[in-house]
């Protein structure tokens, strides 16, 4: 079984503060982990923000020293805002799984979603997330983060898909630490009326698709991996 929670993306829509969201998702890891619930998806907004992975470099901060929230997740810097949906699955991992799998099951989700919308979504080799194909006229750019960490075989952090463009928020940093190939957004590729919360309702399918054999197993070293 695995359960969504679609927060602050109902009718009566709001923004999440990373630093709240990040203590109730704690919350809900320990009973996650501890089998207390079933395996939970978080879906969101997040007011504007910069969080940093452990890999993050000092160059990589804002170049104008806006604050920023260090993390323990894999990866480096990173944005979270409005326009952007953060889903944050909290997964007990079977026997045998390692960190890789669990990322590589929402590059899957993400890249499908895409292909619903008519859009070619890819993974790069060496690079996390999902991005768009080079062109003749545009370098390879990324429209989905994804960053996790994993304690007592269960996940933390998550992804992030850019629905609506930021680029002034992602020109004042180095996107997870990536300087040769450019960021874009749903609405950058397919111009038209989007929404984050609808964005996330059409995720959803995907996701339990590509997250429906993860179960209960409570013995895992912590680790973390992402870009």
């Amino acid at each position: 079984m695995l359960t969504f929670e679609y927060r602050g993306l109902g009718p009566d829509h709001f923004r999440s503060d990373y630093q709240e969201s990040w203590d109730y998702q704690r919350r809900v890891h320990a009973e996650v982990a501890t089998g207390r619930r079933p395996g939970h998806v978080i879906l969101l907004e997040h007011e504007p923000v910069y969080t940093a992975g452990r890999a993050t470099r000092p160059e990589e901060r804002p170049f104008d020293g806006t604050p920023v929230v260090d993390v323990d997740r894999g990866g480096k810097i990173t944005w979270h805002g409005p326009g952007q949906l953060t889903g944050y699955p909290i997964l007990p991992l079977p026997a045998g799984v390692g960190v890789v799998d669990p990322i590589r099951r929402f590059e899957d989700a993400i890249i499908d979603l895409l292909s619903s919308y008519g859009l070619e979504g890819q993974r790069i080799t060496g690079r996390t997330g999902v991005w768009l194909p080079a062109s003749r006229s545009r370098q390879e750019r990324k429209i989905c983060a994804i960053g996790i960490r994993v304690a007592r075989r269960t996940t933390l952090h998550g992804f992030a898909l850019n629905v609506l463009p930021n680029q002034e928020a992602f020109g004042n940093i180095v996107p997870c630490g990536i300087s040769d190939a450019g960021v874009t957004s749903l609405a950058e590729e397919l111009p038209g009326t989007w929404n984050v919360a609808a964005v996330a309702h059409d995720l959803e399918p995907h996701l339990r698709r590509y997250l429906k054999t993860f179960t209960h197993d409570a013995n895992f070293s912590e680790a973390p991996l992402g870009a």
